[in-house]
């Protein structure tokens, strides 16, 4: 950390470190909160949402809705298809077209969700008026920018994914 800063830089770079401890700490509280509620991660029950509001949909257009890497959305469904969850149904048109539908134990997961199935983050951005998103884009580009050590490939994981892989770091 810089030490020529003047006291109100400091004080104010202080205040913004908690705005991320808080909106840090608030995903993991909602993260444990949908395990222990749905006995899955925020990322498996974003995806049965997904599916459950566009049934048929492919794992392409599921990795676009979710702002995720292709395999990283087929990872997530192929758990899901293993827990009974989801099931693919190959297209009668296009035998090489999977869509994907909500199977029953994915309804009943869903309906012990205890706030959005995104994540709070994602809830709490879509409410925000759009010029004050554009703003808050290119403030996070400057940091973004000045931040050592930066990994590209975090921006295509959720954040449930980047938490779990976090925690399993640190055993």
């Amino acid at each position: 950390m810089k030490t020529n800063q003047n006291p109100d830089s400091s004080l104010l770079m202080m205040k913004v470190l908690q705005q991320f401890r808080l909106i840090y700490g608030s995903m993991r509280q909602h993260f444990r909160l949908v395990e222990r509620r749905c006995g899955m991660s925020g990322s498996q029950t974003w995806v049965l949402q997904e599916i459950q509001n566009s049934p048929g949909m492919g794992i392409n257009e599921l990795a676009v809705r979710m702002g995720i890497h292709q395999s990283t959305a087929s990872l997530l469904v192929d758990k899901l298809v293993m827990r009974d969850c989801l099931t693919k149904e190959r297209s009668r048109g296009d035998q090489r077209r999977v869509g994907l539908r909500i199977a029953p134990k994915g309804i009943v997961a869903l309906a012990a969700l205890p706030g959005p199935a995104e994540g709070v983050l994602p809830e709490a951005l879509s409410e925000i008026p759009l010029v004050a998103l554009k703003t808050l884009h290119v403030n996070l580009d400057e940091l973004i920018a000045h931040l050592p050590g930066k990994d590209q490939s975090y921006a295509e994981m959720t954040l449930a994914d980047m938490d779990e892989q976090v925690e399993r770091e640190i055993r």
